[in-house]
């Protein structure tokens, strides 16, 4: 006879919050600390930006405000998100019993049935995200804008920091990377936290070129005379900037600011989270679970004019 696995298990409020964490900041970028996370929006979050002129002026007896302050802001508004699955637990028994039963070489997978489905659509939606947070678009279903639908409406981008992407290479890829270097505003080399975010792609290509064995790699067997061996998933830079890949990103596309200056927001606390799994069994007799997880999340940038975009095409602008 079958082992019976019954189950329906609720959490909301702050309870859900350790499900819906491990199914939002398990995506890489949040996972990777490469955003700030700002949590428990129950709405809204305003971000300030503050702008000043030339500050410092000649010395005198009289107070003399006569600099211009300028203050601008944007909203980090998240998005109301679900996931409502229906699964069958024939489908899923044979993996959690043998998990559950010490077959298993490692203690990964979770022993409660329940939580072993959690686990799994977690790790579904934390890969959804990933992708939203940077190509996302709000029009299409489960997604809100990402930053480079955001960017590519934003007339405020200035011209000469939007640089026209393309397909790279090992042979083309520090011509491209450069590009980028060169759009940097003065004031923003070597600011702290300031890198390029850039797709699996380009990055890629750049490991590849630095393996050598071309004539644009670093001499002929790469770092280290160590050929294709060299990279072990450490940190790279390019001219003094850090590249940092995003696997949720447009292949041709780069980005180039900090990371305060991105900002991912959602309620991971709040009221409005929950995760249910609903056994069908005792209802209408079925081997069916239905999944509900309710969350939010938005991203949105604070100051564009810090960013430099690389195969982003701004309509706007």
């Amino acid at each position: 006879m079958a082992t019976q696995t019954n189950m329906t298990t609720s959490y909301a409020g702050e309870f859900a919050g350790k499900y819906i964490a491990a199914a939002i900041l398990s995506a890489n970028t949040i996972e990777s600390n490469l955003i700030t996370v700002k949590p428990n929006i129950k709405y809204r979050e305003v971000l300030k930006n503050i702008a000043v002129n030339d500050i410092v002026k000649n010395g005198g007896c009289d107070f003399d405000p006569t600099s211009t302050v300028t203050l601008t802001e944007r909203s980090l508004q998240p998005e109301s998100l679900k996931v409502n699955l229906q699964l069958c637990k024939a489908d899923f028994r044979s993996d959690w019993e043998a998990v559950s039963m010490g077959y298993s070489a490692t203690d990964v997978l979770p022993k409660n049935f329940a939580d072993f489905l959690i686990a799994h659509v977690a790790a579904k939606v934390a890969a959804k995200m990933e992708t939203t947070i940077w190509s996302g678009v709000n029009a299409n279903q489960g997604e809100f804008d990402g930053f480079e639908t955001l960017l590519a409406a934003d007339a405020a981008l200035p011209s000469a920091q939007e640089i026209a992407g393309t397909t790279v290479d090992a042979s083309t890829i520090l011509v491209e990377l450069r590009k980028i270097i060169n759009a940097i505003p003065d004031r923003l080399y070597g600011y702290e936290g300031f890198a390029i975010y850039c797709s699996q792609a380009i990055f890629k290509a750049y490991i590849q070129s630095l393996g050598g064995f071309g004539t644009s790699g670093l001499g002929g067997n790469g770092v280290n005379a160590m050929g294709s061996m060299w990279y072990t998933d450490g940190s790279v830079s390019v001219d003094g900037v850090p590249l940092v890949m995003c696997k949720g990103m447009t292949s041709t596309v780069a980005i180039a600011t900090y990371k305060d200056n991105l900002y991912f927001g959602t309620g991971l606390l709040n009221d409005h989270q929950a995760v249910k799994v609903i056994d069908m069994e005792d209802i209408d007799g079925s081997e069916n679970v239905r999944f509900i997880m309710k969350f939010t999340g938005a991203v949105n940038y604070g100051n564009v004019t810090d960013i430099v975009t690389y195969g982003i095409t701004n309509g706007v602008n």
